[in-house]
């Protein structure tokens, strides 16, 4: 008995429309978006252990022939934010005495080099804290953000376990302590313990001390929480000297330590893979004319591995939710975002009001069999792509092989 040659042409068809759907399937997945699953955002942590940037730039100095230290602040901060960390993200305090200053021969401005050619006191300056709020005080609520419930945010450092701070600070210091605005001094157990503090709250992942000052190096000795480094411009009875002057101005304009870091820093940019070290490197005496200093004993990485953006740039945040889902969003849409269409016995106010039964959610990649009957409305068996391919094709094939054994 020979079979019919439509049944033949039916086989052909459910061949081709089989393998077509599931091909089409497969290049539509292909091209979505890739998502990174929990685990591997897990270690991607737990190789960089940091998550954000933050960077904290103080200058405690005030009056005109103070000039190089509102330059020194300001210079990182052009530099941190030209790295990718954001205005939101960086802390600024100075006096902010000097662009407005009578003498000043060029007013509203601050340079850091004779050529004049970057104002670093432009438009996109936001100063956190100016004038007399720059105080030892307001300094440690920030590091430890013990602030009254109204303290604006915005002069806040919020900080996590998953932070990196570049902590810079330049004025007049000697033996273990920095004055602020010729006024009052900070010691340098008051900023190991605040780092502690720090520690304990867990505010920090890594810091970054960096501190330009006559004797700068007695300012980190004290130090005894973990995950720090810190670098000073001068060693103990040594001054910091200013780098040079500007006839113009009258005074100087950077000091050498500050002027030689960002000599190496305008060099890479936001994508760099240069180390920490090669920073370290030309931290020499004949640059500096001082002896800086280096302390890695509180760091848990080898400063060879440490890349510079890890400080001065800005990595994008990386969150691990260990939590649920939104299990009633992911029911009613596909990975596209996408309302799923559902079966008609669902009333169409409760679709609207996305109240779905989720064994009636039909996904874009599936094929799905109904079967009626009186127990339930409906049963699904729902197919892969390549499962639906196999099918055809086996089907297919029985159907052409028992045309060809009837002939």
């Amino acid at each position: 008995m020979r079979l019919p040659i439509s049944v033949l042409l039916l086989s052909i068809w459910a061949i081709l429309f089989t393998t077509s759907y599931a091909e089409e399937q497969e290049e539509s997945k292909a091209g979505e978006p890739s998502f990174i699953s929990t685990e591997d955002a897990s270690h991607i942590i737990s190789k960089s252990k940091h998550t954000n940037n933050w960077a904290v730039l103080v200058s405690t100095s005030r009056f005109w022939f103070n000039y190089r230290h509102m330059a020194n602040v300001l210079s990182l901060y052009r530099t941190v934010k030209r790295l990718g960390i954001p205005d939101s993200q960086i802390i600024l305090m100075l006096s902010d005495d000097v662009a407005c200053n009578p003498r000043n021969a060029f007013p509203g401005t601050v340079f850091n080099n004779m050529d004049q050619a970057i104002d670093l006191y432009g438009e996109s300056v936001e100063v956190d804290y100016r004038g007399y709020e720059v105080t030892v005080e307001n300094f440690i609520r920030l590091l430890t953000d013990r602030w009254d419930p109204d303290h604006p945010r915005s002069k806040r450092l919020l900080t996590d376990q998953n932070s990196n701070i570049f902590i810079y600070l330049t004025g007049h210091g000697g033996n273990e302590f920095l004055k602020f605005q010729d006024a009052e001094e900070i010691g340098s157990y008051d900023i190991a313990d605040a780092f502690e503090q720090m520690y304990e709250k867990k505010r920090y992942n890594e810091i970054f001390f960096m501190i330009d000052t006559c004797q700068a190096n007695t300012m980190y000795e004290r130090f005894y929480s973990p995950n720090i480094l810190a670098v000073g411009s001068s060693r103990l009875d040594e001054s910091s000297y200013s780098h040079h002057s500007d006839m113009d101005i009258g005074v100087a304009v950077i000091d050498r330590f500050t002027y030689f870091t960002l000599d190496y820093l305008e060099k890479i940019d936001k994508d760099s893979q240069e180390t920490i070290d090669k920073l370290f490197d030309v931290y020499t005496f004949e640059n500096v004319h001082s002896n800086p200093g280096i302390r890695t004993d509180l760091f848990h990485r080898n400063v060879s591995e440490v890349l510079l953006t890890d400080f001065f740039g800005n990595v994008q945040n990386v969150v691990v939710n260990d939590g649920d889902e939104d299990l009633l969003y992911i029911s009613n849409h596909d990975k596209t975002g996408e309302l799923l269409k559902f079966y008609d016995e669902e009333p169409e106010e409760q679709i609207s009001e996305g109240i779905v039964n989720s064994t009636n959610i039909k996904t874009s990649y599936q094929i799905d069999f109904g079967v009626e009957n009186e127990e339930s409305s409906d049963q699904i068996i729902q197919v892969s792509p390549t499962l639906a391919k196999r099918l055809g094709l086996g089907t297919g094939l029985v159907v052409i092989g028992l045309w060809f054994v009837s002939t």
